[in-house]
């Protein structure tokens, strides 16, 4: 459960300063509740506040507290799952209007940066490193296919030994650059949002976890501990951190899993040898390794994943083992801080995005890609609630089955499916 922000991560530990916010300790009024302060709920409330809105956000922990200030920072153009697979899945049209999707949430989001004022060290580069050799033809393949079919120019391919001299490693076999991608501090991003909201009149409450919600004749109530709000429509985020108040019908379909990262002290000079472009680096392994540099040159590199309630108890050891496998000579270098966070998954990675009773509707299931979508995703949901649905009735196009095994049997048949192609990577 997410009481807030972890003491041990580096990204708390340099947030900009925010304000401590009131709990829900009455009754309130609003046109939209939303439900959780991470970049989907915030970037409605954004959305709705600018065209007149009232809007409460309720938030169970703090702002930002949840996936949205825990994750790995990187900037991913594009939907979770690839073109080619969106258009077995949807058909080239719908797969052209989820492209388009995913070139303007990028826009949205460096718009917002940049509108707000948000300091989140943004910087650009995406490397997409692979880690078995061969699928240098695979790769060639998917940069033509993007060129030819979406006119996407970003991509390039990189060899083995210019990758190894980029990355300060030689365990990978080349891979992409995709130009358009990049990192930044996630958790200033999400304070960032939720400051231009509450300029914009949003009401936000921390540890005001909502319980329960239910009709009262033409309105919705959502309940907490300690208060209740009334309001027209209501909006549920969270991701991983979903629980009863969303139902059977998203919980079928959004599995949480815990992921972990850590920072290494400043590497000095050292640091000059590793990622020398400053990109961000993802690998081809299923449960991935994903690293990048800090502003002052630490190393913060998230690896490894559990199925099951709770973090391990040795973190910094735990993502540390990950992290040698890639870079063996920072063996004496010491970990400042390591932190676990949880996020929502699908059974074929494609985000849940629907409308589970009249007015009220839920964005989760990113599946690693909230970063760029999430603040876009909130747009969307907000424009659903004023009428427009055309975004939302693309998303829920996408197929979303929920997990094998029913109630009962659901979590253990996905965590021996995931628990296998996590030995899978190393075979």
């Amino acid at each position: 459960m997410n009481t807030g922000h972890p003491a041990t991560s580096w990204y708390a530990q340099t947030a900009t300063p925010f304000p401590t916010l009131p709990a829900l300790s009455d009754h309130t009024r609003a046109d939209v509740c939303i439900v959780g302060a991470g970049y989907t709920g915030l970037g409605a409330a954004l959305e709705l506040a600018r065209r007149g809105v009232r809007v409460v956000v309720l938030e169970a922990a703090q702002v930002g507290s949840g996936g949205s200030g825990r994750n790995g920072g990187q900037v991913h153009v594009g939907q979770r799952n690839d073109q080619a697979w969106l258009e077995k899945a949807v058909g080239r049209d719908d797969a052209l209007r989820l492209w388009t999707m995913s070139q303007d949430a990028r826009a949205h989001l460096l718009v917002l940066i940049a509108q707000h004022q948000i300091a989140c060290d943004f910087r650009p580069g995406m490397i997409h490193a692979r880690h078995r050799k061969g699928g240098e033809a695979q790769d060639a393949a998917h940069v033509d296919f993007m060129q030819s079919r979406y006119g996407y120019d970003q991509l390039a391919l990189v060899g083995e030994a210019e990758l190894a001299d980029e990355l300060g490693t030689d365990v990978y076999h080349g891979g992409l650059v995709d130009r358009g991608g990049g990192h930044l501090h996630p958790l200033n991003l999400a304070l960032g949002m939720a400051r231009a909201a509450m300029a914009a009149e949003v009401v936000i409450f921390e540890h005001s976890r909502a319980t329960a919600w239910r009709r009262d004749g033409g309105s919705i109530v959502v309940d907490t501990g300690e208060g209740r709000v009334t309001c027209d429509q209501l909006i549920l985020t969270g991701d991983g951190y979903l629980d009863e108040l969303v139902g059977g019908t998203a919980r079928a379909r959004v599995m949480p899993v815990n992921n972990f990262i850590l920072a290494t002290e400043p590497l000095g000079t050292r640091a000059d040898s590793i990622i020398r472009s400053g990109a961000a680096v993802a690998d081809s392994r299923f449960v991935i390794n994903y690293f990048r540099k800090s502003p002052d040159g630490r190393l913060i590199f998230g690896g490894g994943e559990n199925y099951r309630p709770g973090f391990p108890p040795d973190l910094k050891a735990f993502v540390r083992r990950h992290m040698l496998k890639v870079y063996p000579d920072l063996a004496g270098v010491e970990v400042t801080h390591a932190w676990g966070g949880t996020l929502g998954i699908t059974v074929h990675r494609a985000p849940f995005v629907r409308e589970l009773a009249p007015g009220v509707r839920i964005a989760a299931g990113y599946s690693g890609q909230g970063v760029v979508l999430a603040p876009w995703f909130g747009k969307l949901l907000a424009d659903a609630a004023l009428g427009d649905r055309q975004g939302l009735d693309l998303l829920a196009r996408l197929p979303v089955p929920p997990f094998p095994g029913g109630r009962l049997l659901r979590w253990p048949l996905t965590v021996v499916g995931l628990s296998w192609y996590a030995l899978r990577d190393r075979l």
